[in-house]
């Protein structure tokens, strides 16, 4: 299973986000994000164009999780150096105990720096 964390700031659009997904060039069985972004209309709208589930993580899920690139901002706020790569790896394991995860890439940022991706899949235990 690949899913695609998805990180945004308050002004993105729907096409923001989707810009995002298309630079990583993977295809995704789910979307993932911290509860505050995965409720937020412009996320709901995304998934649903694209019919894509969207995983809900607490912050918890995504605090202290290993990630290739590091935000001093999203550090600080997430305790995580990335909210794309680290809802990626957590939406991964989402449901299937036991299970580990990996980034296939660092995240992506769009031109505009208004959404960020990245792609992990699930590995089985």
């Amino acid at each position: 299973m690949k899913v695609a964390g998805i990180g945004f700031r308050a002004a993105a659009t729907a096409a923001d986000l989707q810009a995002a997904l298309a630079l990583t060039g993977e295809r995704v069985d789910a979307l993932a994000s911290v509860a505050e972004k995965a409720a937020a209309p412009v996320m709901q709208a995304f998934a649903q164009t694209i019919g894509l589930p969207v995983i809900s993580l607490q912050e918890q899920d995504i605090a202290g999780e290993q990630t290739l690139t590091c935000s001093p901002r999203i550090k600080a706020r997430f305790g995580t150096g990335s909210l794309a790569e680290a809802a990626a790896l957590a939406g991964a394991r989402h449901g299937a105990a036991g299970a580990k995860s990996r980034l296939l890439a660092p995240r992506v940022v769009t031109a505009d720096g208004l959404a960020t991706a990245a792609i992990a899949e699930r590995l089985e235990p």
